[in-house]
């Protein structure tokens, strides 16, 4: 099947940011006192928007993390990025493919603008995305599972949600876009093909990708 618009996550489909945004919250929560592994940010909160952080640390203790938590993150985040970050191997030729064959796509990930500009900028990804082909949780007051941001951004490009495809790498991305009802590519460079088992198909490397969407 040729598809209409190709949906990619951003964080660790994009940019190969997820090692260092979860090693960055582990530390934090853990700093302020919700002891958390890297393996535990991965498995709670790896695709997932902001509030998701907040729900669970008071659901699971009582307490409401301080009020300038997004903020201490992020800033933490965003200085780690300028050191570290690049893009996800190969992503860049399949960018160029789907450009040269006309295929609509657009990134749509949980994470707020800022977050997205400042991978996209550091990593040269820029060239690839305007703003026109942006979308974030913050557009629609919820993140992934949720299926609001996907069938935004569908609307947005003027793509049926049947004739999309999303690219995936998170359980959670991979739900919300289920529920979405559009088809899911689930990449497995550092989740395992069981934990994305709602997806259509699956890949480990981005060589792999522009096989399958057709």
């Amino acid at each position: 099947m040729r598809y209409d618009l190709v949906i990619f996550d951003n964080d660790g489909v994009l940019v190969d940011s997820e090692p260092i945004s979860n090693r960055l919250l582990a530390a934090y929560l853990t700093e302020l006192g919700y002891p958390t592994s890297y393996e535990d940010s991965l498995r709670d909160y790896m695709g997932s928007a902001m509030h998701r952080v907040h729900e669970l640390v008071e659901e699971r203790t009582g307490d409401s993390l301080p009020a300038d938590f997004d903020d201490v993150f992020h800033a933490r985040v965003f200085a780690a990025f300028e050191r570290e970050l690049r893009p996800v191997p190969g992503v860049v030729d399949v960018l160029a493919k789907l450009v040269e064959d006309g295929v609509p796509y657009c990134v749509a990930s949980s994470g707020s603008h800022e977050r997205i500009r400042v991978g996209h900028r550091t990593t040269g990804l820029d060239r690839w995305f305007d703003e026109a082909r942006i979308f974030s949780a913050q557009d629609v007051g919820r993140g992934k599972p949720d299926p609001d941001l996907f069938l935004y951004a569908a609307e947005r490009m003027g793509v049926a949600p049947g004739r999309c495809v999303v690219v995936e790498d998170s359980p959670l991305g991979v739900q919300a876009g289920v529920a979405a009802g559009m088809d899911v590519l689930g990449f497995t460079a550092m989740t395992s093909g069981e934990k994305l088992a709602g997806a259509g198909k699956l890949f480990g490397d981005m060589g792999e990708l522009v096989e399958l969407l057709g």
